[in-house]
């Protein structure tokens, strides 16, 4: 006798499943498709919305990493490597910070098993290199909707993810967990993976352009659900008939998925800066780390707000972002002012403004400010480490500004200087 009046299905090759393991519950099985990817395919059109709002710029690509709650999963054994102590945080000190915009899918039973504050402790270096917690009941279809790549295992995410064309790779494939011959099985097994202990940069690189194809997409939006935007209606249907009652003429519709709040990166930690200058034109990648062999100058960025105070000491520039007019600091003047003081080794002190704009007090007592342009999308941070490298190779601002040209996460940023005191030092003619 069966224990359900309604066992809920999204597709038809679910009920064959059912059959053969229990065929006395096929009578109360109805296939009523995924509300949760119906939700997920009707936000198609606000992918850039939910990129802005993971801060991803013009040119970055976000890579977003899952986990399941399970042992076996990405966040547990991860195939051999902890995701903790081991991919996260090398992935997030070893990408450019302009290339690429990290954010983690951990399962809510991850977060609620551990605990909030004992996830954050474990992750908290990771976090401080510019890596996104994403909201795990709220958020994470968006995020997954806004994702470039997916390093995941063989959680349910990873399979949304490729049916939504969003080239995926396994790094933790869990196959003796799956039953074999399901299409969750068929994808975990033939998708490509990713291995934590080689070079994290150089896999992501060799992801073609489209990748997954449109019919491997197509396969897995097929085994997803059997009946994609009708699970609303199906569902309703099958609820009302249940309590024998009459379903209502309004269509029957699913919550969107909402914006998420503005979450851009905080990098606390210390940024090495790798440029090279040629005329106007300025070369930038910013990383925690620089990579062997690397050409072009180096100098060092380091947020106000670092755990680290000796890196304040070493510092080329200093930065930190808020309101121009902040009362605590005193305005950006007055900051800026107070950090060539404090750190006389410091060059720069660079104050992020919003998102395209930041204030700039040099050494020589210049004030500038910097603007991207309307075909420029760069972090303002890497803006001022422009300006440093190109002062440094001997540059100097007219008058009535100029416009550097940066070259940053595969594109050409224009960004304009404009003076705002008079010449410290007479600077000759623009060119």
């Amino acid at each position: 006798m069966p224990y359900v009046d309604g066992l809920v299905l999204s597709h038809p090759e679910q009920v064959a499943r059912l059959r053969r393991v229990c065929p006395e519950a096929v009578g109360a099985s109805v296939v009523a498709g995924d509300p949760c990817f119906d939700r997920i395919l009707a936000a198609r059109a606000h992918r850039d919305r939910f990129r802005r709002a993971l801060g991803v710029r013009d040119g970055q690509r976000l890579v977003v990493l899952n986990s399941t709650w399970n042992p076996e999963g990405l966040f547990g054994s991860g195939g051999g490597e902890d995701l903790v102590p081991g991919l996260l945080p090398r992935l997030a000190a070893e990408l450019p910070a302009d290339d690429f915009r990290l954010a983690a899918v951990l399962h809510p039973n991850i977060w609620y098993g551990h605990g909030p504050g004992q996830l954050r402790a474990w992750l908290d270096e990771a976090c401080r290199h510019g890596l996104a917690l994403v909201d795990p009941v709220r958020a994470w279809r968006q995020a997954v909707l806004a994702a470039d790549v997916v390093v995941g295992d063989f959680g349910s995410v990873s399979y949304y993810a490729a049916a939504l064309d969003v080239p995926v790779l396994i790094a933790a494939p869990g196959t003796e967990k799956l039953t074999p011959g399901t299409p969750l099985a068929s994808f975990v097994r033939d998708a490509p993976r990713f291995d934590p202990h080689g070079p994290l940069r150089a896999q992501l690189d060799r992801i073609p352009a489209g990748t997954p194809s449109q019919a491997d997409a197509a396969d897995a939006a097929a085994g997803v659900t059997s009946v994609p935007g009708a699970s609303a209606t199906l569902l309703r249907r099958h609820f009302y008939r249940l309590m024998d009652l009459a379903e209502p003429q309004a269509p029957a519709l699913l919550e969107p998925l909402p914006l998420p709040e503005y979450d851009p990166p905080l990098r606390t930690a210390p940024l090495r800066v790798r440029t090279r200058v040629d005329g106007r034109d300025v070369e930038i990648e910013r990383a925690a780390v620089v990579p062997y062999g690397a050409r072009g100058d180096v100098h060092t960025s380091v947020h106000e707000d670092t755990r680290d105070p000796a890196a304040l000491e070493v510092a080329d520039l200093i930065m930190r972002d808020g309101q121009p007019d902040d009362p605590r600091l005193g305005g950006w003047q007055e900051w800026s002012a107070d950090v060539l003081r404090r750190f006389p080794q410091c060059a720069m002190a660079v104050f992020v403004s919003g998102p395209h704009h930041c204030f700039v007090r040099t050494r020589e007592g210049d004030v500038f400010r910097l603007s991207a342009g309307p075909d420029a999308d760069l972090d303002p941070a890497a803006c001022a480490s422009s300006l440093y490298a190109w002062l440094s190779a001997g540059g100097h601002v007219p008058g009535r500004g100029l416009t550097l040209r940066v070259r940053a996460a595969g594109r050409v940023h224009p960004v304009g200087v404009r003076p705002l005191t008079p010449r410290s030092r007479t600077a000759p003619a623009e060119r």
